[in-house]
């Protein structure tokens, strides 16, 4: 078996490509949030779900449901004063679930060796994407200190996820932990988006309350998508949904932000929700598929 991912899925025969999928746990006793940042979540979310999935979890899972997904943790070892999982490992552990899943990699920004680490997540190991989480990784996505870490993923053509908008990690905390949200308002990657307009960049989330700051970048920038994660779709604002029936229907996608939120919790909602016959398919894996070449 080979040691460096390269995706081994059949397009045809999944019903679903989730974009946005968490890795919680390694198997060995690590964890990527604390415990009360754990607990907060789960609060928040009302979730009942596993909540600490490792990455063979998150494939059997899929498997089970005919779906595909992207998984990734995220590397909030500054901001959080947490060790974050490893990318390594999590793409490692891929590729022997090649045929459901898809793994992005997590570096810090803060770390001096963020710009290498990506490349050799890229060129050794095979990763298709890189998250970002600006409120828990405490930075500010176009302070132009970071710039040389995008630079590098729009040589290597792989693709930028940012989480924007309200983030249910420290929600209800005193303080919200020191969580800032202004870090994940989306206007700040419009000057990203337009500084590497070769980058491939996912917005995460409806971006609430900065959902039209989205719809406008998206619908502005070619090289900006949206993913649906993190709400109920009964949640949607009324302004995304019209603009996904339209403008943005080759250009938003299907994620959940599992394990918060379970892909049958949020399919059983998106059943209700107005949206085109022939706009469904594009959501749920079209769009997808395209963006991350697996076609």
């Amino acid at each position: 078996m080979t040691t460096r991912y390269e995706p081994a899925i059949d397009v045809d025969a999944i019903v679903a490509l989730d974009v946005h999928t968490h890795v919680e746990s390694d198997g060995h006793g690590h964890y990527a949030l604390d415990g009360e940042l754990l607990d907060a979540s789960a609060k928040y979310f009302r979730s009942d779900d596993n909540r600490t999935p490792t990455v063979t979890d998150l494939a059997e899972y899929y498997r089970a449901r005919g779906m595909a997904a992207v998984v990734f943790t995220v590397d909030a070892t500054t901001g959080l004063g947490h060790p974050g999982l490893s990318s390594e490992e999590i793409a490692r552990e891929a590729v022997r679930h090649r045929d459901v899943l898809i793994p992005f990699g997590s570096v810090d920004p803060h770390a001096p060796d963020a710009v290498e680490r990506a490349r050799r997540l890229v060129s050794e190991y095979g990763v298709r994407g890189f998250k970002f989480h600006p409120s828990l990784q405490r930075f500010t996505p176009n302070d132009t200190a970071f710039y040389p870490l995008y630079e590098a993923l729009e040589e290597l053509g792989v693709i930028g996820l940012f989480h924007t908008g309200q983030t249910g990690i420290g929600g209800g905390l005193p303080g919200g932990r020191g969580i800032k949200l202004r870090h994940s308002d989306p206007m700040l990657l419009d000057d990203v988006a337009a500084d590497f307009p070769g980058l491939r960049m996912i917005m995460a989330h409806p971006s609430v309350p900065w959902v039209d700051a989205a719809i406008s970048i998206a619908t502005h920038k070619a090289n900006v998508y949206i993913d649906l994660s993190g709400w109920s779709p009964k949640y949607f604002p009324p302004q995304l949904v019209r603009q996904a029936n339209t403008l943005l229907k080759h250009k938003v996608l299907f994620g959940s932000d599992y394990p918060v939120i379970s892909p049958d919790r949020w399919i059983a909602a998106f059943d209700k929700l107005e949206i085109k016959d022939e706009v469904r398919p594009l959501i749920m894996k079209e769009n997808a598929i395209g963006l991350l070449g697996l076609r």
